[in-house]
């Protein structure tokens, strides 16, 4: 009975039409920062054409290892590419070459992930300013 009396008083004073409203809107946003982040499709370039012909002559292992970073990288995984990355940039055996390649590549990767960041940050700020003017209505 309780129920039934707050179901009537909450629709008579439009609550829960506001709440599918935004529960409608949020979800628009999310998911249109979602495809943001992933660029439609488009991936922003990390340039490893210097890491995989330092590791040309290398060991087999680190072969391994960078050739699980370079598809990481083509398949947009940035954090499993930052894992093998890491994996080698730990490797005391590294040519100077190398180092500087794995380096780049971890810079690259970091400046990408800040540029992701910044952009996730600036959309929120607006979805957050957007349901401020929603609700507000």
């Amino acid at each position: 009975m309780v129920h039934g009396a707050l179901k009537n008083t909450t629709t008579r004073n439009g609550i829960i039409p506001k709440m599918k409203k935004l529960t409608w809107f949020v979800g628009s946003v999310v998911l249109g920062l979602a495809l943001g982040l992933v660029g439609c499709g488009q991936k922003q370039a990390v340039e490893t054409s210097a890491l995989e012909s330092s590791f040309k002559s290398a060991e087999p292992a680190a072969q391994t290892t960078v050739g699980k970073a370079v598809e990481a990288i083509k398949k947009a995984d940035y954090p499993a590419a930052l894992a093998e990355l890491q994996k080698l940039a730990a490797d005391a055996k590294l040519t100077p070459e190398q180092q500087t390649a794995v380096k780049d590549i971890i810079e690259q990767l970091k400046k990408l992930a800040a540029e992701t960041l910044k952009q996730a940050s600036e959309g929120a700020n607006k979805a957050a300013g957007d349901l401020q003017k929603t609700l507000t209505k």
